[in-house]
């Protein structure tokens, strides 16, 4: 059986373990919080921007916007957002798998490079034949909202220039504390503005012009889905993390009691060993 000293040490290293994963869960509370918040004040504009974009695109016979332009898929760009850290379960390798797997069929077909989020992403890719074309590493948690959106812009640039004919966004959504959901947002080409989904009602008053309006609109609310994008992930990733920690906690605790229950075996084993070596002397000098 191991040793009296043996079992104190690694009751308390599990210990300080759970004094850690104490303080990380804080931490992620903290955060997650703060992104739910954000999450959940947003989505109303975030999931009705693309309908009212294809609407007023109806509306004003703007089929030919560069940004609502339809071609072959022959160059794809795909955006992964990811984490820095681990330390958050599957939340990862969920993602990075079924991303994997998306742009390498899109890639029997077209010609694929990607946008890396995250020091996962990075790691993940580097040894993966799929080209990157630009990556975001350094402390992705507090990477301003103006990157973002130059980030955005570019992949806009690209578009119209015709360097890509498709953007895909893989990142995870925040569902719920238990689980988040893999998603892969096709970013553009936006929905065919050739077809009628205004249906019967009347197009609204527009100042300035339409036109004048959705040269400023579809820019801008591209830009903001990718910034949608990001803040999910943020928050399904705090959310991930402070599971895990919580997890962790409880699976420390249950460890303890263990080693504990072991300890007192260990020691009850020893105290009647003890015994038995004084009675056994006794009865000896006895005789």
């Amino acid at each position: 059986m191991p040793a009296l000293i043996d079992l104190r040490r690694r009751i308390r290293s599990v210990r300080n373990t759970q004094k850690i994963t104490q303080a990380m869960k804080t931490v992620s509370t903290a955060k997650f919080r703060k992104a739910q918040r954000l999450v959940l004040e947003s989505r109303p504009w975030w999931h009705t921007w693309p309908e009212l974009v294809v609407r007023s695109a109806v509306w004003g016979g703007l089929a030919g916007h560069p940004l609502l332009a339809r071609r072959t898929e022959k160059r794809v760009m795909g955006l992964v957002i990811t984490s820095d850290k681990g330390l958050c379960g599957a939340f990862n390798s969920n993602l990075l798998a079924k991303a994997h797997e998306h742009f390498e069929a899109l890639a029997q077909t077209a010609e694929v490079r990607l946008v890396l989020i995250g020091k996962k992403a990075i790691s993940y890719f580097r040894h993966e034949r799929l080209p990157v074309w630009r990556s975001l590493s350094e402390r992705t948690d507090r990477i301003p909202a103006a990157e973002i959106e130059a980030l955005a812009r570019d992949l806009l640039e690209e578009y119209i220039l015709q360097r890509t004919d498709a953007v895909t966004i893989a990142y995870n959504e925040f569902k719920s504390i238990l689980a988040p959901r893999v998603i892969l947002f096709p970013l553009l080409p936006l929905p065919t503005a050739g077809k009628d989904t205004a249906g019967d009602v009347p197009p609204p008053d527009w100042e300035p012009a339409l036109a004048s309006v959705l040269r400023a609109l579809v820019p801008a609310g591209l830009t903001v889905q990718v910034l949608h994008a990001f803040y999910e992930s943020q928050a399904a990733e705090q959310a991930a993390r402070m599971m895990a920690m919580e997890n962790a906690t409880q699976n420390a605790e249950e460890l303890i009691s263990q080693l504990i229950l072991v300890l007192n075996k260990v020691r009850q084993a020893s105290i009647t060993k003890e015994l038995l070596e004084i009675m056994t002397t006794v009865e000896a000098l006895a005789k």
